[in-house]
């Protein structure tokens, strides 16, 4: 199971150096969304309420924080990389067919498919235009070149969807350009935000990709194992809709009839009981597997930081890192 610590610090502990500058990076993305149409605004109201984590602003300010107090540069890229997630999660939304986000209805369980494709757009569309306010088009063309590998991702996995052969190979080559180039941009923009060398912009970079890739595995566990009070969002869709995550993959390494019988129903269509899978899963070990990738990953983004300069911001990232692991939601 995913393992839990009593003194495991809260995100809101981890956030600390960078609070304040949360709130500005908050104030601007709302100032960029500001239209004077109500029904997009109440659109834009609902995608709010998606904050959750706050992870990539978080990670980008906390990285910037190394080197020096975060300006407006970084508070800005801040708020576009959140922008870029925000739509993803939209967008996401529609592909998994979800009902549920945050605790909340999703945009496209309210609003429609249609409205949420859009939604999506839009977002991408005004992070670009936020982006481009800066005098450099370094972070444009980096925000731009990661958004592109972001789609391959996601075009990559809905062709393997049903693929009851998916390889390991194949499922970390969609983590990394689904999830893990946007977590790693954003660390990799806070470097840039903060001055630093090209080598601590390298390393800012890769510390991002481990964690995000950490990220999304601990994610595909909880999509099985979690507790949907906790989690916050629809469970249980990757197997609704025959995608294989890491912990499938590694139970359909096994010879059995339990493995056949999963790979039947998943790529017929059929329903899989979440409580069952899991309960499967635990018993040949796929969980526990799982997480020992993700912590590998964990400690390789840690590694990374060594080249970063000392201190509470650092120490922050090194926690945050460590959170992956514990999360629940």
């Amino acid at each position: 199971m995913i393992p839990t610590s009593p003194t495991q610090p809260v995100l809101a502990d981890l956030y600390r150096p960078v609070s304040d500058d949360l709130i500005e990076v908050e104030r601007i993305f709302d100032a960029e969304l500001a239209g004077d149409l109500p029904f997009i605004d109440k659109l834009c109201e609902r995608v709010r309420s998606y904050r959750g984590k706050m992870l990539r602003p978080a990670l980008l300010l906390l990285t910037a924080k190394t080197f020096g107090p975060c300006d407006e540069r970084a508070h800005t890229l801040a708020a576009v990389v959140e922008m870029v997630h925000m739509a993803t999660l939209v967008h996401d939304d529609v592909l998994d067919e979800a009902s549920e986000r945050r605790k909340q209805p999703t945009v496209a369980s309210v609003e429609g498919n249609v409205a949420a494709v859009l939604l999506g757009d839009y977002l991408i569309s005004h992070a670009f235009h936020l982006c481009s306010s800066l005098d450099s088009q370094f972070a444009s063309r980096r925000v731009g070149a990661t958004t592109n590998i972001v789609c391959e991702g996601e075009l990559l996995q809905n062709l393997h969807c049903g693929d009851m052969a998916l390889s390991e190979d194949v499922y970390f080559d969609i983590v990394r350009r689904k999830t893990g180039v946007l977590t790693a941009v954003a660390s990799e923009l806070g470097a840039y935000a903060g001055g630093a060398s090209g080598e601590a912009m390298s390393a800012a970079y890769e510390f991002g990709l481990a964690c995000g890739i950490a990220f999304q595995i601990v994610d595909d566990v909880l999509d099985i194992v979690g507790d949907p009070s906790r989690v916050g969002k629809t469970l249980g869709q990757d197997i609704l809709l025959g995608k294989l995550t890491l912990p499938t993959i590694l139970f359909m390494q096994f010879e059995g009839d339990d493995s056949k019988s999963l790979a039947e129903s998943l790529s017929s269509g059929r329903s899989v009981n979440r409580q069952s899978l899991a309960d499967m899963l635990r018993e040949k070990g796929c969980i526990d597997a799982a997480l020992a990738v993700a912590r590998s990953h964990v400690k390789r983004s840690q590694q990374h930081l060594e080249v970063l300069p000392t201190g509470a911001a650092r120490d922050c990232l090194m926690g945050m890192a460590e959170f992956i692991m514990r999360r629940r939601f």
